[in-house]
C-alpha cells in the first residue's frame, strides 16, 4: 500500500479508503489509485485485513457434486453477491450430503477461518448432518428442509407449483398429471404439495404421481406412459429436463404439444425458451436467493448471533407456447 501511495501521490489512508470504497475520495483520486494498484500488480492481503478488522473476507459452502442446474446456479448466484460484497468463497463439495462427508467439508472450511458457512441441502439427508454443526459457527441452508430452525433461504416451490397447475385448469383441462423429481428432494416435495393443493382447490381429480428423478431421460420413460393415455391432455413436470423427455415421447406417439396435450416444465433452463414447441414453465430467481443467503449469512456475522430467519424468494410462471385449451 506504501508503494502505491508513493506512485499515486497520495497518503497510505487515502489508498485504504480508495480500497474500501470510501465514499470521501475524489473520483480524479480514486482513478489515479486504481491507476497505480494496476501498474504495481498490487493485490490486498486478506489474511492480514482479517486481523486488523477481526473479520475474514471468506465464505465457505458446501455443496453436492452436481450438475443439475437449480444447484449449480444457486451456486454461482452467491458467489456472484458475494464477490459483490468483496468477500470471497471457498466451496467444499461433497459426494453426498451426508453427516460425514458434511462434517469433513465444514471441518475443512474452519480451518481456512471462514467467517461463515452455506451450506446447499436439498435432500433430506442433509438433516443429521446439519444437526450435528457447531451452533456458534454463522450458517445458513439454502434449499433446505423448511421444518428446520436454522436459518433458511429458498424458493417457494409451493406457490410455483400452484401457479402451473392453476394456468393448466384455467386453460379448460379437467385435471393435471404430474411427473415428479426425487422423493428425497424438499423441491420435489413442495412441487407435488402445490400441484395437490390446487387441484384438491378447484375440485378436480388428483391423478396418481409419476416418480422420476431430474433427467430428460426419466421424463421420457414418464412421457411414454402417459403419450398411451388418450385422457391425459396436461401435464406439469418438475423440471425442465424431465418436461423435454415428455415432450420427445408424445411426439414419438403422434401426439403434439399443446395440440393434444399441454406441458409445463420448472425451473427456466435457459434452452426452455428453444424446445419445439417453446415451453411454458416456473423460473426460480437465484440470483435474489444468492442475495438473500448472503444477507442473513452477514447478520449473523455482524452480530454474532445464530439465526431462524426465513427469507422465501417467490417464482414467476413464464408463459410460451407449449400450453393451449384441450382438444375438442
Amino acid at each position: 500500500m506504501t508503494d502505491v501511495a508513493r506512485l499515486a501521490g497520495v497518503s497510505h489512508q487515502t489508498v485504504s479508503r480508495v480500497l474500501n470504497d470510501h465514499p470521501n475520495v475524489r473520483e480524479q483520486t480514486r482513478l489515479r489509485v486504481r491507476a497505480a494498484i494496476a501498474e504495481l500488480g498490487y493485490r490486498p492481503n486478506r489474511a492480514a485485513r482479517a486481523l486488523v478488522t477481526g473479520r475474514s473476507q471468506l465464505l465457505g459452502v458446501v455443496a453436492q457434486n452436481s450438475a443439475l442446474y437449480g444447484p449449480a446456479s444457486l451456486l454461482a448466484a452467491f458467489e456472484g453477491a458475494a464477490a459483490e460484497a468483496g468477500f470471497a468463497v471457498s466451496v467444499g463439495s461433497v459426494g453426498s450430503l451426508d453427516r460425514a462427508s458434511v462434517s469433513a467439508a465444514v471441518e475443512r472450511h474452519l480451518d481456512q477461518r471462514v467467517a461463515g458457512i452455506v451450506v446447499i441441502a436439498p435432500v433430506a439427508s442433509a438433516n443429521e448432518a446439519l444437526d450435528h454443526l457447531h451452533s456458534a459457527v454463522p450458517l445458513v441452508t439454502v434449499d433446505g428442509d423448511p421444518a428446520r430452525s436454522t436459518a433458511l433461504v429458498t424458493v417457494d416451490q409451493v406457490s410455483g407449483a400452484r401457479a402451473a397447475t392453476r394456468f393448466l385448469l384455467d386453460a379448460g383441462h379437467s385435471t393435471v398429471w404430474h411427473v415428479s423429481g426425487p422423493t428425497q428432494w424438499f423441491d420435489s416435495a413442495g412441487r407435488i404439495a402445490g400441484w395437490r393443493a390446487e387441484l384438491e382447490r378447484a375440485g378436480a381429480e388428483v391423478p396418481p404421481v409419476i416418480a422420476a428423478d431430474w433427467t430428460a431421460a426419466a421424463g421420457y420413460r414418464a412421457g411414454q406412459v402417459l403419450s398411451r393415455m388418450p385422457d391425459v391432455t396436461a401435464v406439469f413436470a418438475a423440471n425442465d429436463h424431465l418436461a423435454l423427455g415428455v415432450l420427445r415421447a408424445l411426439s414419438e406417439r403422434g401426439r403434439s404439444v399443446p395440440g393434444d396435450v399441454s406441458l409445463i416444465g420448472f425451473d427456466d433452463v435457459p434452452e426452455a425458451a428453444y424446445f419445439t414447441p417453446p415451453l411454458t414453465t416456473v423460473r426460480q430467481d437465484f440470483d435474489a436467493v444468492g442475495r438473500a443467503t448472503l444477507s442473513l449469512l452477514l447478520s449473523q456475522i455482524t452480530s454474532g448471533e445464530p439465526s431462524s430467519q426465513r427469507r422465501t424468494v417467490a417464482p414467476e410462471l413464464v408463459v410460451r407456447d407449449s400450453v393451449a385449451p384441450p382438444p375438442a
